[in-house]
Protein backbone atom coordinates (compact mmCIF):
# COMPACT_ATOMS: atom_id res chain seq x y z
CA UNK A 1 0.00 0.00 0.00
CA UNK A 2 1.35 3.39 -1.00
CA UNK A 3 -0.32 6.60 0.11
CA UNK A 4 0.12 8.87 -2.89
CA UNK A 5 -1.73 11.93 -1.62
CA UNK A 6 -3.47 13.42 1.41
CA UNK A 7 -5.78 16.28 0.55
CA UNK A 8 -9.19 17.58 1.55
CA UNK A 9 -9.36 15.29 4.57
CA UNK A 10 -8.99 12.25 2.31
CA UNK A 11 -6.18 9.73 1.84
CA UNK A 12 -5.42 8.40 -1.67
CA UNK A 13 -3.88 4.92 -1.77
CA UNK A 14 -2.62 2.56 -4.48
CA UNK A 15 -2.10 -1.11 -3.65
CA UNK A 16 0.87 -2.27 -5.72
CA UNK A 17 -0.31 -5.82 -6.46
CA UNK A 18 -4.03 -5.03 -6.74
CA UNK A 19 -6.36 -6.30 -9.48
CA UNK A 20 -7.11 -4.56 -12.80
CA UNK A 21 -8.22 -1.97 -13.80
CA UNK A 22 -5.66 0.38 -12.25
CA UNK A 23 -7.48 2.31 -9.55
CA UNK A 24 -7.14 4.40 -6.41
CA UNK A 25 -8.68 3.68 -3.04
CA UNK A 26 -9.75 6.91 -1.38
CA UNK A 27 -10.36 6.79 2.37
CA UNK A 28 -12.16 9.30 4.54
CA UNK A 29 -15.38 8.48 6.38
CA UNK A 30 -15.74 5.45 4.13
CA UNK A 31 -14.06 4.38 0.91
CA UNK A 32 -14.41 4.96 -2.81
CA UNK A 33 -12.49 3.20 -5.60
CA UNK A 34 -11.80 5.32 -8.68
CA UNK A 35 -10.52 3.99 -12.02
CA UNK A 36 -7.39 6.01 -12.83
CA UNK A 37 -7.75 5.89 -16.61
CA UNK A 38 -11.43 6.77 -16.97
CA UNK A 39 -12.14 8.49 -13.63
CA UNK A 40 -15.17 6.24 -13.17
CA UNK A 41 -16.33 5.25 -9.72
CA UNK A 42 -15.85 1.51 -9.28
CA UNK A 43 -17.40 1.20 -5.82
CA UNK A 44 -18.46 3.25 -2.81
CA UNK A 45 -18.63 2.05 0.79
CA UNK A 46 -20.11 4.38 3.42
CA UNK A 47 -18.70 7.58 1.90
CA UNK A 48 -20.89 10.66 1.51
CA UNK A 49 -21.69 11.97 -1.95
CA UNK A 50 -19.91 15.20 -1.06
CA UNK A 51 -16.66 13.34 -0.26
CA UNK A 52 -16.98 11.21 -3.41
CA UNK A 53 -17.38 14.36 -5.49
CA UNK A 54 -14.43 16.01 -3.77
CA UNK A 55 -12.28 12.91 -4.39
CA UNK A 56 -13.17 12.88 -8.10
CA UNK A 57 -12.31 16.58 -8.47
CA UNK A 58 -8.95 16.11 -6.75
CA UNK A 59 -8.06 13.00 -8.80
CA UNK A 60 -9.06 14.73 -12.05
CA UNK A 61 -6.86 17.72 -11.18
CA UNK A 62 -3.85 15.46 -10.70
Amino acid sequence: MVTVLREGGLRYVIYLNDHEPAHLHVYGDGEVKIDIATLKILSVRSMSRRDVSRALVIVAAR
